[in-house]
């Protein structure tokens, strides 16, 4: 797969997630998969390896083609590694609100509604996130090929009542 058609199949997963956690009438729920709940929790698992800045397991699970989209960064596998493993980003806690997984043959997406604490830089974030985690069946074993942040917009606070005279 080259640069290009990595390119052009995130911008499709992408497009496909904001449209999806923006719509308002989302498809019924139905109960996961067995193929769906192991990716489920991979995807879990995961946040649970960046929190302890577990490379080494991290590094199994990431294809070697990898990208990662932050809010103000892109990297590849051994950028975001560097990254967690010098606490450059510290994740403290995904907190995951939502959670869902589609397989189409060898690929599948896991899509996630989190609330995630962080250390930036050292200073404290928390931030609402939707995220899509892009998967890819590699030797039989799921491995992570995209991870793409997106900030969800909370919705404003309601205006205040008029004052009754």
């Amino acid at each position: 797969m080259n640069s290009r058609s990595l390119a052009l199949g995130l911008t499709l997963v992408l497009g496909w997630a904001v449209a999806a956690a923006q719509s308002p009438n989302p498809p019924p729920k139905t109960e996961p998969t067995a193929a769906e709940r192991e990716l489920i929790e991979l995807s879990k698992q995961k946040w649970l390896w960046m929190a302890a800045r577990d490379g080494e397991s991290l590094g199994k699970l990431i294809d070697e083609q990898a990208m990662f989209v932050h809010m103000g960064a892109t990297m590849n596998k051994a950028e975001e590694l560097r990254v967690i493993e010098s606490g450059r980003i510290e994740y403290k806690k995904a907190d995951v609100e939502e959670i869902s997984a589609r397989i189409s043959g060898d690929t599948a997406i896991v899509l996630s509604r989190i609330e995630l604490f962080a250390l930036v830089g050292g200073n404290e974030a928390r931030n609402p996130f939707t995220v899509t985690e892009t998967f890819v069946k590699r030797s039989g074993s799921w491995k992570l090929l995209a991870l793409a942040f997106t900030r969800r917009l909370t919705p404003p606070a309601a205006p205040p009542a008029p004052a009754k005279e």
